[in-house]
């Protein structure tokens, strides 16, 4: 059952991939993060999991990794800052889900210059387990590393090394000090780096989550990539809408300011409403047919009042007066059209106006409705099952941290 689930997001992972169009500015502004997704769904396929080690330097990230190996493939040495790249490993692994372990090593986030820092973050969340080491309590810029990966849903065991330099009692209260720094609500294991205690429980763990985390890892990968693409071509959708609704502005000013007629006036309006909004249901990817375009006029209209009396009932007044200016003319020798001027003007203001608002609730709209035609990754992880309240409430804070980071209305014209 469990090696039929991730071949199955596997393969949903893979279409959903096949499925986007890139351009080949967008293949290149996301150059990095095309490979990643690739190498990270080829590990899907392959069922191999990636544990990184994370940490300051010198707690023993290297002498860590090669006790769960039980060999000296790490560098390891007395002075800090030995490892200075991301270092990997690839394991075999038997009697398990999962095919094969690669292990990578980091340099102390601390040890790096800013630039570096970046990088080595960046590559070690994309792993599908963190171990992150300490060497004792934890300090500040540990605590925020570990809130930083906490927000990207990654799932972490804290691993305290070097447990010698402390007696009984100081141990018992390093852990306890740990426990209350980290969140409340999410149960961190704090595991005593102490014999082969934990590589049988990096054992046990691999054996009953590894798939789920190498299946999570996948699909939030491929979830970030999604939102940084959608943001960018929102980007670039909000300069081509804006120049659409000063185009049909401009229109509407010049249709309303020189027609006298009621009739032609309030037609015309609403035919070029419906145009505007057509346009930009296609900048916005979502195909309307007539009924739909009107529907979402007629709800813009409704529940905007304020932009209902602006284009009817004002426009409907100043015409009013412009067809008495016009009629009372040949009686007053065209002294009567000298306001004829002041009021179009006011008109055409208006027209802009009110189309600059419609256009705004308009592509707002048409926004949220065009949300149901993309396939996103995020709504794979919403339909899987998780009864394990570990792994539920570190999607759930995936999930609160990436729907209050990406809220793109405010990307909308």
């Amino acid at each position: 059952m469990k090696q039929f689930k991730i071949k199955e997001n596997y393969l949903l992972l893979k279409k959903w991939w096949e499925t986007i169009d890139l351009t080949n500015y967008e293949k290149s502004v996301f150059n990095r993060e095309i490979i990643s997704f690739n190498q990270q769904l080829l590990r899907l396929k392959e069922k191999k999991i990636r544990i990184g080690a994370y940490g300051k330097s010198g707690v023993g990230k290297s002498s860590v990794l090669n006790s769960l190996l039980k060999k000296d493939i790490f560098k390891t040495d007395i002075i800090n800052g030995t490892t200075k790249e991301i270092q990997s490993e690839i394991c075999n692994l038997k009697d398990q889900t999962l095919n094969s372990l690669e292990l990578l090593d980091s340099p102390g986030f601390d040890f790096c210059n800013n630039k570096s820092t970046d990088k080595v973050y960046s590559y070690i969340n994309h792993s599908d387990l963190i171990l992150f080491i300490v060497s004792g309590d934890l300090n500040r810029n540990e605590l925020n590393e570990i809130n930083s990966f906490i927000k990207d849903g990654k799932k972490i065991i804290l691993i305290l090394n070097k447990i010698d330099l402390f007696n009984k009692n100081e141990l018992r209260e390093i852990i306890e000090n740990i426990k209350f720094k980290l969140p409340k609500d999410l149960n961190i294991p704090i595991i005593i780096n102490n014999g082969n205690n934990l590589k049988n429980y990096i054992a046990k763990l691999i054996n009953q989550y590894g798939e789920i985390l190498l299946t999570l890892n996948s699909i939030q990968l491929a979830d970030k990539f999604f939102l940084r693409l959608k943001e960018q071509r929102l980007k670039r959708r909000q300069k081509l809408a804006q120049s659409t609704i000063g185009k049909f502005s401009t229109i509407k000013a010049s249709a309303v300011a020189l027609n006298p007629f009621i009739f032609f006036d309030v037609a015309s309006s609403f035919a070029l409403d419906t145009a505007l909004i057509n346009e930009l249901s296609k900048i916005y990817g979502l195909k309307l047919k007539g009924e739909s375009t009107r529907k979402i006029f007629k709800n813009i209209s409704i529940n905007n009042l304020c932009l209902g009396v602006t284009q009817v009932g004002v426009n409907t007044s100043f015409n009013l007066i412009k067809k008495v200016i016009l009629l009372t003319a040949p009686f007053t020798n065209g002294l009567s059209l000298l306001p004829y001027g002041p009021i179009a003007i006011i008109q055409a203001a208006i027209a802009v106006y009110s189309t600059k608002i419609l256009g705004k609730l308009a592509a707002k709209e048409i926004f949220i409705r065009s949300k149901a035609s993309f396939i996103e990754p995020a709504i794979m992880i919403k339909n899987m099952n998780f009864n394990d309240s570990e792994i539920f409430n570190h999607i759930n804070i995936y999930f609160s941290n990436r729907n209050f980071n990406n809220n793109f209305v405010s990307i909308l014209p």
